[in-house]
C-alpha cells in the first residue's frame, strides 16, 4: 500500500462491520492528507489481501465512499480520490474575464503559464481573425487558478498588432488590453461536453478521463473585426455554466 493505506488499523479499530472500518481507514487517510485529491486509489485486490478481507467487503466500502462523492471510479483507469469543492456558477449572459469572474467571488486569480510569445498562426488562426499572409499571432496557453486551485486550461490567439507583446500579461488580458483602448464589445461562445486528455489531466489535476466543459469564444470589435479567439477548458467538477432565459412574447 506504500503507507497510503495504513490496513493495521482494521483490526483495531471499533466494533462493526468490515467493510465501515475499512470506509473509515480510507476517509481517515485521505483527511490527514495520505491519500490526496487525484489520487488513485489502490487496486482493490491488493487491499483486499494486505488487510486480509475479502473483496466483496472492500468493494462495499469503495461503493459507500463513491456514494459519498469522496471516491469516483473511471471506467478503465481505477478509482480516484475526490477533493470536495465549492461549485462556481457563471452567467452566460455577461462577457466577463476570468480575472473579473473570480473577483466577485472574493477569489484570487491567478495563471500558471505554460507558453506565450509571438508565433506563425495556423490557417484556423489565420482564417478566424482576419490575418495577413505576414502577420504573427500572440498566442498565450496557460492553467487558470483560483486561490491557487487549477480551475481551466486556456489557449488565447491575438492578432500581433492588438498584442504586439505577449509577455506584459500577467493575470487578467482583458485589464492590460483595457489599458491600451482596446476592449471587445461582444462575443459569440459554443459551450460543448469533452474528455480530457491524459496531459489536460495532470495539468488541471484531476482524474484521467476526467469530464470538462469546453467553452470557445470569438470575441470582437464594435467595428466587427475579430479581437481574439480562445477555447477553455473548464473543470466539470468545479464549473457550472448558467443562462437566464425569458419567455417569448
Amino acid at each position: 500500500m506504500n503507507g497510503s493505506l495504513p490496513l493495521e488499523e482494521l483490526q483495531s479499530a471499533s466494533v462493526g462491520p468490515l467493510y465501515l472500518k475499512l470506509k473509515t481507514v480510507i476517509e481517515n487517510a485521505i483527511t490527514v492528507g495520505r491519500l490526496k485529491h487525484g489520487d488513485a486509489l489502490p487496486p482493490e485486490r491488493d487491499i483486499a489481501d494486505a488487510g486480509a478481507i475479502s473483496r466483496v467487503t472492500v468493494r462495499k466500502a469503495i461503493d459507500t465512499l463513491v456514494a459519498d462523492g469522496v471516491l469516483v471510479r473511471r471506467r478503465g483507469s481505477g478509482t480516484f480520490v475526490v477533493k470536495p469543492i465549492e461549485r462556481l456558477q457563471q452567467p452566460l449572459s455577461r462577457l466577463t474575464s476570468f480575472t473579473d469572474d473570480m473577483r466577485r467571488r472574493g477569489m484570487q486569480a491567478g495563471s500558471r503559464w505554460i507558453s506565450r510569445g509571438l508565433v506563425f498562426p495556423t490557417p484556423e488562426e489565420t482564417m478566424t481573425l482576419g490575418l495577413a499572409s505576414d502577420a504573427r499571432v500572440a498566442r498565450l496557453i496557460r492553467i487558470r487558478t483560483a486561490n491557487d486551485m487549477p480551475i481551466a486550461l486556456e489557449r488565447t490567439s491575438l492578432p500581433d498588432d492588438i498584442l504586439p507583446n505577449p509577455d506584459v500579461i500577467d493575470d487578467s488580458l482583458y485589464l492590460a488590453l483595457a489599458e491600451r483602448g482596446v476592449r471587445p464589445v461582444r462575443a459569440n461562445q459554443r459551450i460543448s461536453a469533452v474528455l480530457l486528455k491524459d496531459a489536460e489531466t495532470q495539468l488541471l489535476g484531476v482524474p484521467p478521463g476526467s469530464p470538462a466543459l469546453s467553452v470557445q469564444r470569438i470575441a470582437y470589435f464594435d467595428t466587427g473585426r475579430v479581437m481574439e479567439m480562445s477555447t477553455a477548458l473548464y473543470r466539470n467538477d468545479v464549473y457550472d455554466l448558467i443562462a437566464e432565459l425569458t419567455v417569448g412574447q
